[in-house]
């Protein structure tokens, strides 16, 4: 994927500059919340943590904060440019620990040089936090900061470019190791580069099993030999009793390369040197010390990482450290120690060996990936890392006595999937579904639209669909080259089609609707228009989905698309549905757009489409029709009709897990279920069926405004054609999620 400078830099700057904000955790509308926020409320908060400095994880931030402190001295691989230059990375930072792991950060970017300084500046914040992530500090002095750090303060210090790369090559090693049955300790590793990851690499292994003796470490003069002068305390750990003294020589027999060094360090002549089933861990970014189609050129039993997302076995940092601290805060860790980095690594070889969910597969485009030379850790976009990772290192700290608070762990994992945020999880799952079938042609009627150009270059981009643009092409190119998104859209203006070109649409049209009250010139008229247009794109089959509404009204849509498809085989009415998903839970909400006051017949088939659509969604339908009356409570000509349409389910789909008719509580609190109506076939619905129009849109549009839920759709179901709609408010990211149920929708027919 090439990324161009305007784009990185349009990142930083759209909507509120920068990467990261903050939110207030708790309620600030009356004098009530203020008393208790401010004074004279906090007085209280101040005398428990004074009585018991372990309550301030309670009644504070502080366990859900970490500080990501440098002083620029060594940026990425672009040396030292200074703590202002680094706070774009340092945020950076932040973004990934809260993406990944949902931890708070703030950047820390200090205007000092000497170690000392930073040890005082960075005790002297220390209250503040609940760990410590030194970042981009030059060695030597990064070492002498984290153990004088580890030693002085009762938190989590953590040197990221230390021991992140150590962890996640650890753990490649491990499974390497475990691939072509070569015990540890008969590893013999040359390590290339002896900076901060060189050295804690070095270690680490030591601490999996290599032995000392094994490893060959060198630095820009060549190998690190006892004797030889010149070298710092840190990498005269390494000295090794040996002649050699260039890569060339120590890779001779080798099992291992650990490559933290520069571009083209290793040549195929040293690969070819190497023991049987070399391992390669070639990490130099952007390029590594040797491609992997250069090594496997000479050595086809080769396995090889890099630190490329474009190539196998990436190791990459992101892996580690959100959840190494995400683990440690939530057990109040005073450090993190060797155990717990070692859980880690473990815990990262151990999850390859795990079947891999479809979504991870559909996120890199694989048809399967299992445990073998081209995955030996897991994808960093993998959302198990965090339930592997947290609770190992968690489960660590507690063994090792550093741990503060002990958990129950199977508990714990419960609360680190509500972390994850489910609504993002809900679209990333419908995103990597789309991707995972043939690229859909996705029309777009309102294609001169800001919002609607952003979205389809996503949706292009992310391989979710090939979008086709509606509109007057200067005016849409010149709004791409504005936004500096770098694609290129196919682009219809009917408008500018040629008379015949848009006579045969018309004609189609015509033919379609000629007995309901359509003449020739009114279809040629309607067809110009590019709703009506795209709509009979989709009827030729010169496209494949549609997807409009964000400025058009619900009806504007959905009437012509009743009018020229109809419903599906089999259906008798369309229906609307929201994707619900509210307190860490998903429900499906219908019907919400479309019938105003359904009868049993249609009630049931609503009922049937979304049960149907909860089946894409990898959901367990339970279906619970809602009313007003508890299983015959109040009887009435509504409730009566939502029994009806009951037993015509359990007629027309026996197997199916439906009841009512029952009130909304009822439904989705399940004591309430089993205390009072335990004959209920459903408990803990997830599926719910409003009795009418009316019902369903004023809940689904209260707890999304009033209740913090996130509405995901309309979902159109039971439309004869992959017809869905937009909202008006509707944002680039709902437009994308709604473009791959549309892409959905398509490879399903």
């Amino acid at each position: 994927m090439d990324i161009t400078k305007h784009d990185a830099l349009e990142y930083h700057r759209m909507g509120r500059p920068g990467k990261i904000e903050i939110k207030p955790t708790k309620p600030l509308a009356t004098q009530r919340d203020l008393s208790l926020a401010y004074s004279p409320g906090v007085a209280d908060a101040v005398l428990e943590v004074d009585r018991d400095p372990l309550q301030a994880y309670e009644l504070t931030a502080r366990g859900n904060l970490v500080a990501v402190v440098s002083n620029g001295s060594a940026i990425l691989g672009l040396g030292n440019r200074g703590p202002l230059a680094s706070k774009p990375v340092m945020e950076g930072k932040g973004v990934l620990f809260k993406g990944f792991a949902d931890v708070d950060v703030f950047d820390i970017e200090l205007a000092v040089e000497t170690a000392e300084e930073i040890i005082t500046a960075v005790k002297a914040i220390a209250p503040t936090f609940g760990g410590i992530n030194l970042e981009d500090i030059a060695a030597p002095i990064c070492f002498e900061v984290e153990e004088r750090l580890i030693d002085e303060l009762d938190i989590p210090v953590f040197h990221d470019d230390q021991h992140g790369t150590a962890i996640i090559s650890g753990a490649a090693l491990i499974n390497a190791a475990r691939l072509v049955n070569k015990p540890m300790e008969s590893l013999r590793v040359v390590i290339n580069g002896a900076g901060a990851s060189a050295i804690a690499s070095g270690k680490f292994y030591k601490s999996l099993g290599v032995l000392p003796e094994h490893i060959i470490m060198l630095d820009s003069r060549g190998v690190i030999y006892k004797g030889r002068e010149n070298v710092n305390p840190y990498k005269a750990e390494f000295a090794s009793e040996t002649d050699r003294r260039t890569l060339s020589e120590a890779l001779v027999g080798a099992d291992v390369f650990c490559g933290l060094s520069v571009a083209g360090a290793m040549t195929q002549a040293m690969v070819s040197s190497m023991a049987e089933n070399p391992i390669i861990f070639a990490m130099a970014n952007p390029d590594p010390e040797i491609r992997p189609e250069d090594a496997f050129a000479v050595r086809e039993d080769a396995i090889v990482g890099t630190g490329r997302s474009d190539y196998p076995n990436q190791v990459n940092n992101v892996l580690g450290f959100p959840f190494i601290f995400r683990g440690a805060l939530d057990v109040y860790a005073s450090a993190i120690n060797e155990e717990m980095k070692m859980a880690a690594a473990q815990a990262l070889a151990d999850l390859v060996h795990e079947d891999v969910p479809d979504s991870v597969l559909s996120a890199y485009g694989l048809s399967s990936l299992k445990f073998g030379r081209d995955y030996l850790i897991p994808k960093p976009l993998d959302a198990r890392v965090l339930l592997w990772v947290a609770p190992a290192v968690a489960e660590a700290a507690m063994k090792s006595g550093v741990a503060r608070r002990h958990l129950d762990l199977a508990a714990y994992r419960e609360t680190l999937i509500q972390r994850q945020g489910l609504g993002r999880q809900v679209r990333t799952n419908i995103m990597n579904t789309a991707r995972r079938g043939p690229l859909q042609r996705i029309v777009f009627p309102e294609g001169e639209q800001t919002k609607i150009i952003r979205a389809a270059a996503r949706v292009q981009e992310e391989q979710i669909g090939t979008p086709i643009l509606l509109g007057r092409e200067d005016l849409i190119r010149n709004k791409i080259d504005e936004l500096g998104l770098k694609f290129s859209p196919r682009i219809i203006n009917p408008l500018s089609l040629a008379e015949t070109e848009r006579r045969e649409y018309a004609n189609s049209y015509y033919e379609l609707r000629k007995r309901k009250g359509i003449s020739p010139a009114l279809a040629h008229s309607q067809v110009a228009s590019r709703r009506y247009f795209g709509l009979m794109l989709l009827q030729c089959g010169d496209a494949d989905a549609f997807l409009g509404g964000l400025s058009y009204e619900y009806p504007q849509i959905v009437r012509p698309a009743l009018q020229i498809f109809h419903t599906r085989p089999g259906v008798k009415r369309a229906s609307g549905l929201y994707l619900i998903v509210v307190k860490g839970r998903l429900y499906l909400f219908t019907d919400a757009t479309v019938n105003i006051d359904p009868n049993a017949e249609t009630l049931a088939e609503i009922a049937l489409l979304a049960a149907e659509f909860a089946e894409t969604m990898e959901m367990e339908a339970r279906v619970a029709l809602l009313s007003f009356s508890n299983f015959g409570s109040t009887p009435h000509p509504h409730s009566r009709r939502v029994q009806e349409a009951v037993q015509i389910l359990h007629q027309r789909k026996p197997e199916l897990v439906v009841d009512g008719e029952m009130q909304a509580d009822t439904a989705v609190v399940q004591d309430i279920i089993e205390d009072r109506f335990p004959f209920s076939r459903v408990k803990d619905a997830n599926v719910l069926v409003f009795p009418d129009l009316q019902s369903a849109n004023i809940a689904y549009k209260l707890l999304s405004r009033l209740g913090d839920a996130e509405a995901i759709g309309p979902v159109l179901l039971g439309m004869g054609a992959p017809v869905h709609v937009l909202q008006a408010g509707d944002d680039v990211e709902d437009i994308v999620a709604m473009a791959a149920v549309a892409a959905m929708d398509a490879q399903g027919r």
